[in-house]
C-alpha cells in the first residue's frame, strides 16, 4: 500500500530515514570519500530532522562502515572500496605498461557512455562545474611554460570526472572513481608521451573543446562520438609512438652489428 505524502515525509525523519537520505547523498557524490560531513546543526537544518534522529542515523552509517567518526573531528565518509594499493591486480596493471591500451578501451566504454548521459541528464549546475574544470585545464595549457605533466594530467582527469558525475548514475561514477589510480596513469602517459608533439597536442586540445561543447549544449550522440574519438585517437597515437621506438631500436641494433 502506498503511503501518503505526510507519512512518507514523516518516515524520512526517522533515524532509518535520515541514514537512507545521507546514503543517497554519498551515492550521488555530494559527500565524497574522505570528506568531512557538515556539522550536526547544519545537517539538522538541511534535512529538517531532530538532533536525536540525526545522531542515531549517523550511528547506523557508522555500523555499516560508511562513515568514520573521530572525537573532536566530526564524521567523514569512509573509503567505500578496498584499498587500491593493496590489490595485487593493481600492482600488475601498474607494472606492465602494455595494459595501458586495455585501459584506454575500458575508458572508451565507460567515458563514452558518461558523456552521452551527461549531455542528456546534466543540469545547469553540472554544466557550470564541467565548464569550470574545462577552463582550468585550458587556461593552464595556454599559460604554462613549461607544462607540468603531472598537474596537467590531474586537471585533465578532473574534467573527465566532472562529466561522469553529470551522468547522475552513481554506479558508473563510483566505478570510475574506483579506477582513479589507473585512470590517472593513463592520462599521465598520454600527456607525457603526446603533449610535447604539436599534432597530438592540437588533437587533444581540439577534442577536449568539442567534448565540452557537446556535453554542455546537450547533444548526447555527439558527446559520445567525440569521447570515443578522443580515446581511440590517444590509443592510435600512442601505438604509433611505440612502433616508431621499436623501429629506431631495430635500426640501432643493425648499426651496432647485432643482426
Amino acid at each position: 500500500m502506498l503511503s501518503t505524502p505526510d507519512e512518507s515525509f514523516s518516515g524520512q525523519r526517522t533515524p532509518e530515514g535520515v541514514a537512507a537520505r545521507l546514503e543517497r547523498l554519498i551515492l550521488d557524490g555530494i559527500f565524497r570519500t574522505g570528506q568531512l560531513l557538515p556539522s550536526e546543526r547544519r545537517l539538522c537544518e538541511r534535512l529538517g530532522v531532530s538532533r536525536a534522529s540525526l545522531r542515531e542515523g549517523l550511528r547506523i552509517l557508522r555500523s555499516k562502515g560508511i562513515i568514520e567518526t573521530r572525537q573532536g573531528r566530526g564524521s567523514t565518509v569512509a573509503s567505500l572500496l578496498p584499498a587500491r594499493e593493496q590489490s595485487p591486480l593493481m600492482h600488475l596493471f601498474r607494472d606492465h605498461p602494455r595494459t595501458l591500451f586495455d585501459l584506454l578501451e575500458v575508458r572508451a566504454l565507460l567515458e563514452g557512455e558518461s558523456a552521452r548521459l551527461a549531455a542528456s541528464r546534466g543540469n545547469p549546475a553540472d554544466r557550470v562545474l564541467i565548464t569550470r574544470r574545462y577552463r582550468e585545464m585550458a587556461d593552464y595549457v595556454a599559460s604554462a611554460d613549461p607544462i607540468d605533466v603531472e598537474r596537467l594530467a590531474r586537471l585533465d582527469h578532473a574534467f573527465h570526472l566532472a562529466i561522469s558525475q553529470a551522468s547522475h548514475n552513481p554506479v558508473l561514477v563510483h566505478t570510475l572513481q574506483s579506477l582513479t589510480d589507473l585512470l590517472l596513469s593513463s592520462v599521465f602517459a598520454s600527456v607525457k608521451n603526446l603533449y610535447h608533439r604539436p599534432e597530438p597536442r592540437e588533437m587533444i586540445n581540439r577534442q577536449h573543446a568539442r567534448l565540452h561543447d557537446a556535453v554542455v549544449k546537450g547533444k548526447p550522440q555527439l558527446a559520445q562520438r567525440v569521447a570515443l574519438e578522443h580515446l581511440n585517437g590517444l590509443g592510435e597515437a600512442l601505438r604509433e609512438i611505440e612502433a616508431e621506438d621499436e623501429r629506431l631500436e631495430r635500426s640501432a641494433m643493425r648499426l651496432e652489428g647485432w643482426e
